[in-house]
């Protein structure tokens, strides 16, 4: 992205301004969540030397790095920064990058809408069963809550990339 494209984006308003923010924040959640878990890790491994081990860490670990890992989806959707194969567009001009892009936005909203369903379902059968963590007894549905919203953002980031013809690329410039 240059420069002018970062100031327009910066200006921009409206829903797809507050969607972009809403995106942002909640990967800076995610990656607070990371940190959060590393800490109980070291506060756990410190305590087996010397105290206690924090008990429930490698349910907290699961839960919370499962969380985290979904949070990233919709920022890395929106900012073009998930994993291509460069291989096959290497020597691509950048209209072709850009329709290749576009036909990865349209899976990316057909995949979260896929997945925000089925995680619905999952959670809605996880929520009738009653199942929980073996040690906290931490309820497994409400993990999740957190990924349903990263599926929406994830949804709205895809939405947003594919209006904006492979992530702002005009396709009228020829290459």
């Amino acid at each position: 992205m240059n420069p002018a494209n970062e100031s327009d984006e910066m200006r921009r308003t409206g829903w797809i301004g507050a969607a972009k923010l809403a995106i942002d924040v909640w990967a800076l959640a995610g990656g607070v969540l990371l940190l959060a878990v590393v800490a109980i890790n070291v506060f756990s491994v410190l305590g087996g030397i010397f105290w206690k081990p924090f008990p429930g860490d490698f349910e907290l670990t699961e839960i919370g790095v499962a969380v985290a890992a979904f949070s990233f989806l919709p920022y890395c959707q929106l900012r073009g920064a998930n994993v291509t194969a460069d291989i096959f567009t290497a020597r691509a001009s950048t209209r072709w990058i850009a329709i290749f892009r576009i036909f990865a936005a349209a899976a990316a909203i057909v995949f979260a809408a896929l997945l925000l369903w089925r995680m619905y379902a999952g959670m809605l059968s996880q929520k009738e069963y009653g199942y929980t963590t073996a040690i906290l007894q931490v309820p497994i549905w409400c993990a999740y809550v957190p990924i349903l919203v990263s599926l929406a953002l994830l949804f709205v980031a895809a939405a947003i990339s594919f209006s904006e013809g492979g992530f702002g690329l005009n396709l009228r410039k020829r290459a």
